[in-house]
């Protein structure tokens, strides 16, 4: 079984390809860099495996439940932090976390309890209290990823998740969501465009122009590529360098 299976995926928006043919598969467990230069069709794929919207055609399995066929099952299983930002900035922390725990069922109690240990795990716990608005971009990146993982997902999706936060943010936010890979054993789906939060044992699929082009360990990429390093390689292969 595998936590993400994408099959044959294409998709269009009024006429014009965004993905065409998109398969891959992402282990359980794995962290899983989906790498693209601005515009390669990342969102658009993520945001098909959130049913945001539908695919043209393709299938999209989580942890062997079809999006299809099984829509509620696949989707209880996901826990996302898109690109855009996403709280409700007149809520405050508790909130914004208390209304995602009512939408998937999950009782008062087990969402304070819940809450409190993620927020504290991100180092955030003492702004429960404070309305989002308050807080800086990387901290409410941080309760993003704190709400997505409230009702226990097995697959996180992280879309350009660090987009616009100082380099120590980026790196700290990484660390974490690295680390729940191997503490808990949760799937990652990291989308970016930013080759230095690729490291050289990751799985890496790297999409362009809506295709996968190279997938594969990330460290054999410049061989691939016939380069030095995992980002001159990137840059050959998407022709940007």
């Amino acid at each position: 079984m595998t936590a993400l299976a994408v099959e044959g995926l294409s998709h269009a928006f009024r006429g014009r390809e965004a993905l065409r043919d998109v398969s891959f598969a992402v282990e359980p467990g794995a962290f899983t860099v989906l790498l693209g230069l601005n515009g390669a069709g990342k969102t658009t794929l993520v945001s098909l495996v959130t049913g945001l919207y539908h695919a043209r055609s393709g299938d999209i399995r989580v942890f062997d439940r079809s999006l299809r066929g099984e829509p509620l099952a696949a989707l209880m299983r996901i826990g996302v932090v898109f690109q855009a930002p996403s709280l409700d900035l007149d809520l405050t922390v508790a909130e914004n976390l208390r209304y995602h725990a009512a939408l998937h069922g999950i009782s008062p109690a087990d969402a304070k309890t819940r809450a409190e240990e993620e927020l504290g795990r991100l180092g955030v716990l003492d702004r429960a209290g404070d309305k989002a608005r308050a807080l800086s971009g990387g901290l409410r990146r941080r309760v993003e990823i704190a709400r997505a993982l409230l009702h226990r997902p097995q697959l996180l999706l992280c879309d350009e998740a660090t987009v616009g936060l100082d380099t120590a943010m980026r790196r700290d936010m990484l660390a974490h969501v690295r680390a729940l890979c191997r503490e808990r054993g949760l799937s990652v789906v990291w989308a970016t465009h930013l080759i230095d939060e690729v490291d050289d044992a990751d799985a890496t699929v790297v999409l362009h122009r809506g295709a996968v082009l190279w997938s594969g360990v990330a460290g054999d990429l410049p061989a691939h590529a016939g380069r030095p390093s995992i980002a001159e390689a990137f840059l050959a292969i998407t022709g940007a360098a």
